[in-house]
């Protein structure tokens, strides 16, 4: 899947850097907030990691910070009520990071802003082999979602099971989660969180 030409472009480090320094936080601070290494948040910084949602969730639950309000503050929003699919807002840390024209395996993209509302909606596109991170991951929120295309192995907790196209999932997002395509063709998930913390 190619990145269409008039996508937002985040840069992550430079992001994470402000929100670590306006809260008065070395590097080292946050990593031990966060429990992993120093070098993973300057290599996060400096844009040489590509971190996956899980472990950029990671850091930000240290800070604290929501994907949401990390990915926020790129646009603005004047009551906007249709959005065209170009006008997307990119949120997968993956594919914010990712150097030239290669493939992209994930990609979630969210509607409007997250944090002028009290619903989170995402168009989710995972890859064959794509996954939200080795380690599952948590957020204040409830969460569902429909799968439109492919199969995607989704583990709530200790509950892991394959959904295909017109399957569907709700769950409390505070039980450690995962999700991981592990089909050979793209999966493609209409989900929504609320209140807004992916």
């Amino acid at each position: 899947m190619a990145a269409c030409g008039n996508e937002r472009t985040i840069d992550i480090g430079a992001r994470l850097r402000a929100a670590r320094t306006q809260r008065k936080l070395s590097q080292r601070e946050l990593a031990r907030r966060a429990g992993v290494t120093n070098g993973t948040i300057s290599q996060i910084e400096q844009n040489y990691s590509s971190p996956s949602v899980s472990s950029l969730k990671r850091v930000l639950d240290a800070l604290p910070m929501s994907l949401a309000e990390f990915f926020a503050g790129d646009f603005t929003e004047n009551h906007q009520v249709f959005f065209r699919k170009a006008e997307l807002q990119e949120v997968t840390p993956r594919k914010l990071l990712r150097k030239g024209d290669g493939p992209i395996s994930l990609s979630i993209r969210q509607v409007g802003n997250a944090l002028a509302h009290q619903i989170q909606m995402l168009h989710e596109r995972y890859g064959p082999g794509a996954d939200t991170g080795s380690q599952k991951y948590s957020h204040n929120a409830e969460e569902a979602g429909i799968v439109i295309e492919g199969s995607i192995e989704v583990t709530v907790g200790t509950q892991t099971e394959t959904l295909f196209a017109g399957d569907a999932y709700l769950f409390d997002s505070r039980i450690p989660h995962r999700f991981h395509n592990t089909g050979l063709v793209d999966c493609i998930i209409v989900s929504a969180c609320t209140p807004p913390s992916f």
